[in-house]
């Protein structure tokens, strides 16, 4: 899973996908996948976020604190996954490592839409490849 892969891989941040969608109570919603696994580990952080993303939008958001990183892959949580917001979130997420962590930054992420958000990886590979570097281990969690 990403927290054990945080650990082997000592990894400085945790990339967890996410969507654009603000409860009206301030949360953004976090209800499946490595999202929930978030919001249970850092309480409080679906608040955090949807916080951010009714000020920034639903983009890449870095939460230091934590070494956690939001990867908006779906507009909203009953959407299929987003090809085009994947790869704008690529290029959001490498920008906000290089600026943040640098250059010798570890980042395990899982695959971006591939999961809750109904993608197959062979269709997703090609549009994070060519975006990322070796910095970014990607993990493949069980079931996805």
């Amino acid at each position: 899973d990403l927290w054990q892969a945080k650990v082997t891989y000592r990894a400085d941040a945790v990339v967890i996908t996410t969507n654009g969608y603000v409860r009206n109570d301030g949360a953004a919603v976090m209800g499946r996948g490595c999202a929930l696994e978030a919001k249970s580990i850092y309480p409080g952080i679906e608040y955090q976020l949807g916080r951010r993303i009714r000020i920034y939008g639903n983009v890449v958001h870095i939460f230091l604190s934590e070494a956690l990183i939001s990867f908006p892959v779906k507009h909203h949580w009953r959407e299929k996954a987003d090809p085009s917001l994947i790869t704008r979130s690529v290029g959001q997420l490498v920008a906000a490592v290089n600026i943040t962590y640098g250059k010798n930054a570890v980042i395990v992420m899982p695959r971006p839409g591939c999961g809750n958000g109904q993608l197959n990886w062979n269709d997703v590979k090609p549009l994070i490849e060519l975006g990322l570097d070796d910095r970014f281990i990607i993990c493949h969690l069980e079931g996805k």
